[in-house]
């Protein structure tokens, strides 16, 4: 199950200046009006080395002092913690550039560490480092800001909203990271969670009430309104406007029983979607991509595979985070989700018979 797609350089003419020579891209991750990231592979001192960038020469010239702003956070923070082991290293920081070092791991909304206590200890763990250094994380509410890593620890990214605060403004915020700590733990290991924190979880902060009540309004109107932030996982308007409308038609094919529509980062699109169909025998996967073709009234998706079965949960219900990660192309990470034999039997044809070879994405 172990398999790992080489991805193909890019070519050089898209590197940033700063990092002329030294950068060869596989993949774009994310593009917002923030900034672009991308995965590849990074010359540094020692050698060539896994990396990923976050660049702002490309964003719209409105938005350029706010990213340049974020990417400074980002790197203070990535200088301050990196040798902690608790976040991506930072390897070269420039004025429109950041380069960090790759954690092979997925994020939690995909590892579902379901009554894993380990990883909560490590995840309580890394939080404590943090705030040792002074630092504290301020969006640890996303679930894609905690990795889970290969080696089954947690690992924290996305810094950008990071804050050095002092006395009582550090107090606050470093409770607020706690609280968001303890909601995923709530989520995916209740059990373990002790009478203190269940007394966290009941009480927010004064300025968490204030936000809600106030800030919260405008923040989500502008992000996605006017900045169309409509998804946790990155998939933007394709995932939250195209996917639902790619589903409902190609289930209404005779043959087919079930579709899961996913995005992931594509070369060429910057987000791609990846449908898995499930359909009966006498499905034909040529007959499924001329109907796309000819009838969908959104943008067709860039991957389309039929398999004889879906994964599912006891409940019957999809496990999407497997598909996820055969959509991104990041099989390696697949063995740690499987449940049982005859969900590895299933899910060893997809990943076999996956489309998309290509791109991987890696954290």
């Amino acid at each position: 199950m172990a398999v790992r797609a080489d991805a193909q350089a890019e070519p050089e003419h898209d590197v940033p200046a700063e990092l002329t020579g030294r950068w060869r891209r596989s993949v774009m991750l994310k593009r917002d009006v923030f900034s672009i990231v991308e995965r590849g592979t990074f010359a540094g001192p020692s050698g060539n080395a896994d990396a990923v960038v976050r660049r702002i020469d490309a964003v719209p010239w409105w938005s350029r002092p706010i990213a340049r702003h974020f990417l400074k956070r980002e790197a203070r923070a990535l200088a301050a913690i990196g040798s902690a082991r608790i976040a991506p290293p930072l390897l070269f920081e420039g004025r429109r550039v950041l380069v960090r070092g790759f954690i092979d791991g997925v994020p939690l909304h995909i590892a579902r560490p379901v009554g894993d206590r380990g990883y909560f200890r490590s995840a309580r763990a890394a939080l404590r480092k943090l705030h040792a250094a002074g630092f504290t994380h301020n969006d640890l509410a996303k679930e894609q800001n905690w990795l889970r890593g290969a080696d089954g620890r947690a690992y924290l990214t996305d810094f950008q909203l990071s804050s050095r605060f002092r006395g009582r403004a550090f107090r606050v915020a470093a409770y607020e990271d706690l609280r968001h700590y303890l909601k995923h733990k709530r989520s995916y290991a209740p059990d373990a969670l002790t009478a203190t924190e269940k007394r966290i979880l009941a009480r927010k902060s004064w300025v968490t009430r204030i936000w809600m009540a106030t800030g919260k309004k405008v923040y989500i109107a502008v992000t996605r309104g006017l900045f169309r932030f409509t998804d946790r996982e990155g998939g933007g308007p394709r995932l939250v406007n195209d996917a639902p409308v790619i589903a409902a038609q190609l289930k209404s094919q005779a043959r087919v029983r079930d579709v899961v529509v996913l995005a992931f980062p594509d070369r060429r699109a910057g987000t791609g979607l990846y449908a898995f169909v499930e359909g009966e025998a006498g499905t034909s996967e040529d007959t499924l991509r001329d109907f796309v073709a000819q009838s969908l009234r959104a943008r067709a998706p860039e991957r389309l595979q039929l398999v004889e079965a879906l994964p599912r949960r006891a409940d019957g219900s999809v496990r999407t985070e497997i598909l996820q990660l055969v959509a991104m192309n990041q099989v390696d990470q697949v063995d740690t989700l499987i449940a049982d034999e005859a969900e590895r039997r299933i899910v060893t044809k997809i990943v076999a018979d996956r489309r998309n070879l290509r791109d991987r994405f890696t954290f």
